[in-house]
């Protein structure tokens, strides 16, 4: 692993740490309940996408939630700014995770050729 690489790693473990916090200091209960499940930075370190743990939320409480995400993203950013004296926070853009669903739909695929 070369020396960028390492500190790429250490940036999206430390915003794995903080964004979570960040979110639990809001005012909006909602924000609370998200669940981060990875961040992944850009080279540069100047993007981070934050991926969310979607389980139990339909179609519409995702928009809304990604809504109310998009609306805090400067807030949360402060906020990592500022506990890491950093002097610029990665620009943090939120999605939900839907790997899990998609390896899901593999496995049954698998399964019912096993079958066949």
């Amino acid at each position: 692993m070369t020396e960028a690489e390492i500190k790429l790693k250490r940036t999206e473990s430390i915003l794995l740490e903080l964004i979570p916090e960040a979110l639990g200091s809001l005012n909006d209960k909602r924000l609370h309940e998200i669940d981060v499940i990875e961040v992944k930075c850009s080279r540069g370190r100047s993007d981070a996408k934050v991926y969310l743990d979607p389980a139990l939320l339909n179609e519409q409480e995702k928009r809304d939630y990604l809504k109310l995400l998009r609306k805090a993203r400067p807030i949360v950013e402060t906020f990592c700014l500022k506990d890491q004296g950093w002097f610029r926070s990665p620009k943090l853009a939120f999605e939900f995770d839907e790997q899990l669903k998609k390896s899901q739909n593999i496995e049954e695929l698998f399964k019912r050729i096993a079958k066949d």
